[in-house]
């Protein structure tokens, strides 16, 4: 098997309209696409895909699985905003060797990285 690239990354939610209003209003995401008659709300990140939906009671959120990295112009500036929004971080903001980030919680508890690659990071991976 060779995997070209990630689809999309979707997230379990029990309330799409709480949900939406977090990834919409807090986050600033577009709706892309709606599907399953609301159920299913796809939003363009740059040439990727996330998704959050309500489809299935055994599809449910967790604060201990899989999590996506949102890449932000300026952290220090996203961090602010979510701070004023009174945004649960899971983990306060901190630096790695290639990056910053800090970990919040969608009203679910789903957790989603806040993540600004250092500018000597942004064209790789790493080292």
């Amino acid at each position: 098997m060779k995997i070209k690239e990630i689809g999309f990354v979707a997230i379990p939610v029990t309330d799409m309209e709480r949900a939406r209003s977090f990834y919409e209003n807090v986050l600033g995401l577009k709706v892309a696409e709606e599907m399953m008659g609301g159920k299913w709300i796809e939003y363009a990140v740059g040439e990727d895909t996330l998704a959050i939906a309500n489809v299935s009671e055994t599809w449910t959120p967790s604060d201990q699985g899989t999590g996506a990295a949102l890449e932000v112009e300026d952290s220090g500036d996203a961090i602010g905003r979510l701070k004023d929004e009174h945004v649960n971080f899971a983990a306060e903001p901190f630096e790695t060797p290639c990056c910053h980030m800090a970990v919040v919680q969608d009203p679910d508890g789903n957790k989603l990285m806040i993540h600004k690659l250092k500018p000597e990071n942004e064209k790789g991976v790493c080292a």
